[in-house]
């Protein structure tokens, strides 16, 4: 199954400015169990993730460790 015909959820992220917080962010999150598609927006300092099951919690886990504050958009 395609990573965008799954369920989707946004979170706005703070402070990324760049193609290094971009690639970060989706090598953490890319790690969380059920994650299937990341897509980080600079512009709009917002991080889709497409995925089954998956734990909102430790996708916020995720980007903190990557160095940046997430909250459910």
């Amino acid at each position: 199954m395609a990573p965008s015909s799954l369920p989707l959820t946004t979170y706005a992220v703070a402070g990324m400015t760049c193609e290094h917080c971009k690639l970060a962010v989706t090598e953490e999150v890319t790690q969380v169990a059920g994650v299937a598609g990341v897509d980080v927006d600079l512009a709009t300092k917002l991080v889709r993730v497409h995925g089954t099951d998956v734990d909102r919690a430790a996708v916020v886990a995720a980007i903190d460790e990557a160095g940046y504050d997430a909250v459910t958009a």
